[in-house]
């Protein structure tokens, strides 16, 4: 029997680390000078990929990090160091640069990975993310716990879709001076988040630094 209750919870927790609305910034910065159709295409991707890797996250993450020996503090650490040098990148404004040439713009195999690394990981389905639906699966024991799962992760994912199907009115709205404003601040929050990765992975490698 689903515990609804349980499901509900873990959709609001997911909703707040996965933060689609505050990743519009970020796919308007990584996809800048897209016609609208592309973000489109590049937004059902995203939305796709999150939820892939969530739900795999939930039913086999735990044995597919065991199986390459890597702990979750592990990836705190190095999804937090791949946050930073993003972060860093959109805070002096070369996004675009650090991501790809104007020739490189004009592959769709460009583009489809720029959907999958970074939009989607780790910047949506990052280390948090990820962690909290391999705990979640931990405490839902059972095929039919964790397919339970899926229920959460389908409606943040739909959110996720929602947010960067937007994205184009979003950013008519706010003028090319408005946009620069928030992906500066984005990519400062962005830094901070990815400090608390890295010091999480840290404490958990090292319990001593606590």
């Amino acid at each position: 029997m689903l515990e609804w209750a349980y499901l509900f919870k873990i959709g609001i927790a997911l909703f707040a680390i996965v933060n689609p609305i505050g990743s519009v910034p970020i796919f308007i910065s990584a996809t800048e000078g897209w016609s609208r159709h592309d973000r489109a295409r590049i937004s059902k991707t995203v939305a796709f990929t999150v939820f892939m890797v969530l739900s795999l996250s939930a039913v086999l993450g735990d044995k597919i990090l065991a199986f390459f020996s890597i702990s979750i503090p592990s990836f705190q650490v190095g999804g937090g160091i791949l946050l930073i040098l993003i972060a860093i990148s959109m805070m002096y404004g070369k996004m675009s640069e650090a991501r790809q040439t104007r020739e490189e713009a004009a592959a769709v195999a460009e583009r489809e990975a720029i959907a999958i690394v970074p939009l989607s990981i780790p910047l949506l389905a990052g280390p948090g993310a990820i962690s909290s639906m391999i705990i979640a699966a931990q405490a839902s024991p059972g095929l039919v716990g964790q397919l339970s799962l899926m229920l959460p992760i389908g409606v943040v994912c739909l959110m996720v879709w929602l947010a960067l199907s937007l994205s184009t009115s979003i950013a008519e709205r706010m003028g090319t001076i408005g946009i620069n404003i928030v992906t500066r601040l984005m990519g400062l929050i962005l830094a901070a988040m990815a400090v608390e990765f890295i010091a999480n992975g840290l404490q958990g490698l090292f319990p001593g630094l606590a």
